[in-house]
């Protein structure tokens, strides 16, 4: 886990950090996010590299330091590219539409599904079975997409269901008659 702590991180351009104690606010492109960080590893910028160093060789202190490292780098990646999770939709009569800024889904049910989009976070529907997520927070985006395919999880007797786009699901057999 230390091994990902030693890793710099290098800021493209046009993403400015501000460190106000423990803490840390990333600009850029896309917009702003910021997050606290634990008080025992210490960020240093130069330049447009930022590294971090922890105080001692313990295991909490080596899971945080990792940990510190792989969050902000998110956050670098959030503000400069962005991150997006792709769904499909299998099954008859299965489908999305995009109502404004709320999502509707159509998923076998009695009534339709309205799931509406938290600050940050966008819908795209390129067609009636696909959902893409989109947003610069990786932990909002992963968030939404698991709560979206939590309305009609896939089940493993004939693959119905909201799933990850390349996600395998493993298929059971059913009933054999005799």
């Amino acid at each position: 886990m230390s091994r990902i702590g030693n890793k710099v991180v290098v800021l493209p351009a046009g993403v400015t950090v501000e460190q106000d104690g423990s803490k840390v606010t990333v600009k850029g492109p896309k917009g702003e996010l910021t997050r606290v960080f634990s008080k025992d590893i210490t960020l240093s910028i130069e330049g447009n590299e930022v590294t971090f160093k922890r105080p001692d060789d313990s295991k909490e202190m080596k899971t945080i330091h990792g940990t510190t490292r792989a969050l902000f780098h998110n956050m670098v990646v959030g503000v400069s590219e962005g991150f997006s999770k792709a769904l499909e939709m299998i099954g008859v009569g299965y489908r999305a539409q995009l109502q404004g800024k709320k999502l509707v889904l159509s998923v076998g049910k009695s009534h339709p599904d309205d799931v509406e989009a938290p600050e940050g976070i966008t819908f795209e529907v390129p067609d009636a079975t696909h959902i893409t997520v989109k947003g610069i927070s990786k932990e909002a985006v992963g968030q939404m997409a698991a709560y979206i395919r939590s309305r009609r999880s896939p089940e493993p007797y004939k693959g119905k269901g909201i799933r990850y786009v390349g996600e395998y699901v493993r298929r059971k057999e059913g009933k054999t008659g005799k």
